[in-house]
């Protein structure tokens, strides 16, 4: 019998990070996704609220509701047997209250299944994201572009670019480090000042546009693999064109259907002869 591969744990990543490893992570949406990510050895997946736009079809994550998170969540636990699964915590599940925080955090942990959960924002999030840790569920930050509070951004901006940016993006990161975050993200910012930010922290950065210097990185599975078109942030690499490929499949599918092609009898159930005079002999006549 094969021996159950072993889950990874917040301790884990900070392991491969002091033996000055990388820290690999990918957002995947479902159960078919998030399986093939967590087979191929993957560290951490996320269960990004970026879902709204490639599985739910929303023009931004705002619209994504904690409902439909663990909805997702449940879907892609059943999947991540090795993988650290990280549980996004939407817009309005934590930016009212303390309460609100730990609430939230619980469910997505409770009903979810998720093992850590993610939180968007800096100081001002602090301490919401040091009582979902006092309250025993490790937390995941996420600063500079953060896609839930894109309207007070401006849109999908790359942030931090000047000096006075480029500080108040540390002072986030190091408040979130002593809320008691276990790692953090950044996303799309300058890469010297990921390269900072990475220097003075304990904690592992795992970088989604904030370049090499980070201590992980973080790419939307759907993005990687060519799946979402709608748009493509110049952080993204295209590793395979799987919606070209599947365009193509479903194209020869019809052709096949049209000209007799398919099913064949490879493809079909059959009936005893025996059987079939039988059922034959029972038909009325017509």
């Amino acid at each position: 019998m094969a021996e159950a591969a072993k889950k990874l744990t917040i301790f884990d990543l900070q392991a491969k990070v002091d033996r000055g490893e990388k820290v690999f992570q990918v957002t995947a949406v479902d159960f078919p996704t998030a399986q093939l990510v967590d087979r191929a050895g993957i560290d951490c997946i996320l269960i990004g609220d970026s879902l709204g736009m490639t599985a739910l079809g929303y023009p931004s994550t705002v619209p994504v509701t904690m409902d439909e998170m663990i909805h997702h969540a449940k879907a892609i636990s059943r999947a991540a047997r090795r993988a650290l699964l990280v549980g996004d915590l939407p817009l309005g599940a934590y930016h009212a209250s303390v309460a609100d925080a730990v609430n939230s955090a619980m469910r997505m942990v409770k009903e979810g299944g998720a093992d850590v959960v993610k939180l968007e924002g800096g100081e001002d999030f602090a301490p919401m994201a040091q009582a979902v840790v006092r309250a025993g569920i490790p937390v995941m930050a996420h600063i500079g572009l953060t896609p839930q509070l894109m309207s007070k951004l401006g849109g999908f901006r790359v942030q931090g670019r000047d000096a006075a940016a480029g500080v108040q993006l540390l002072a986030d990161a190091l408040a979130m480090e002593q809320a008691g975050c276990f790692a953090i993200v950044l996303e799309a910012i300058p890469d010297r000042v990921a390269q900072l930010i990475t220097e003075r922290l304990r904690i592992p950065t795992i970088g989604i546009g904030a370049g090499p210097h980070c201590d992980g990185q973080n790419l939307v599975l759907h993005d990687m693999v060519g799946l979402f078109d709608r748009f493509a942030p110049k952080f993204v690499k295209k590793y395979a064109d799987c919606r070209s490929l599947i365009g193509k499949a479903l194209a020869e599918f019809q052709d096949e259907v049209r000209n007799g092609r398919f099913p064949l009898p490879e493809h079909s159930f059959t009936m005893k002869e025996d059987e079939y005079q039988a059922l034959l002999r029972q038909l009325p006549r017509t």
